[in-house]
């Protein structure tokens, strides 16, 4: 009788053993298992028009007098600095740079510089600044006419610039972090799980760019070239998963 007691005994000691290690294994197993993770990219985008022009222009002289070269190209500032006074172009809104000068040397047949100066390159840079970008815009076309006057000038492309882009970032920042969300939400959902906490939000590059582009750059886009633009933020978020 106590044999048959004592088997009894390990028999219910060995089932309570047993399931007591299922118990203590599932659990184990929900400890460490990591929890579930989506990330998602999110989008913004906002058309822009620039509010800020920058044009700039040179005049340059060359001669194998120095002295020649640069009251040649004196004459010829003088004249790109009353031209833009005629138009409207104010000091304030005038840098003149410094001249540059460059000396040419000899070269002969295979290539080797003798050591001797042939003639001076001077050149003066003229930059203007406003917030007038159609009248900037007009004149730096207009600029064709001096030219044609015999000035030596040489004009670049306007840049156009946008100057409330750092509180634009904020409004675009968090419209796209909404954008993430309602993608996670979405994922989520035909899943059957639920999206829960921010886990990680990483903001990526803004992509300013001519109004209706597709170009994207990995390091981001500054485009300087349109006066219509549009702006782009991307948010890359990770939420918690239920």
């Amino acid at each position: 009788m106590e044999n048959r007691n004592l088997l009894y005994g390990l028999i219910a000691l060995g089932i309570a053993l047993g399931f007591g290690s299922c118990v203590i294994g599932r659990g184990l197993g929900e400890i460490r298992r990591p929890e579930e993770a989506i990330t998602v990219t999110g989008s913004a985008k906002r058309p822009i028009t620039s509010d800020f022009v920058v044009w700039r222009a040179s005049v340059g002289m060359q001669s194998p007098s120095i002295t020649t070269a640069a009251a040649e190209l004196r004459s010829e500032a003088s004249k790109v600095r009353q031209f833009l006074r005629a138009n409207g172009v104010a000091d304030s809104m005038l840098t003149v740079k410094p001249v540059e000068t460059f000396a040419i040397p000899e070269v002969v047949d295979n290539g080797r510089e003798t050591g001797r100066i042939v003639a001076y390159r001077l050149t003066q840079q003229f930059e203007v600044r406003s917030a007038n970008v159609p009248g900037l815009t007009a004149l730096s076309q207009k600029a064709a006419d001096l030219m044609s006057e015999g000035v030596a000038l040489s004009s670049q492309p306007p840049e156009y610039l946008y100057t409330k882009l750092g509180d634009l970032r904020i409004s675009l920042i968090e419209e796209a972090t909404r954008d993430a969300k309602l993608r996670a939400e979405a994922i989520a959902k035909s899943t059957g799980n639920t999206i829960g906490s921010v886990r990680q939000a990483r903001i990526g590059v803004f992509q300013i760019t001519p109004r209706f582009s597709t170009e994207i750059a990995d390091y981001g886009i500054n485009d300087v070239t349109a006066i219509d633009k549009d702006v782009t933020a991307v948010v890359h978020v990770t939420f918690a998963l239920r």
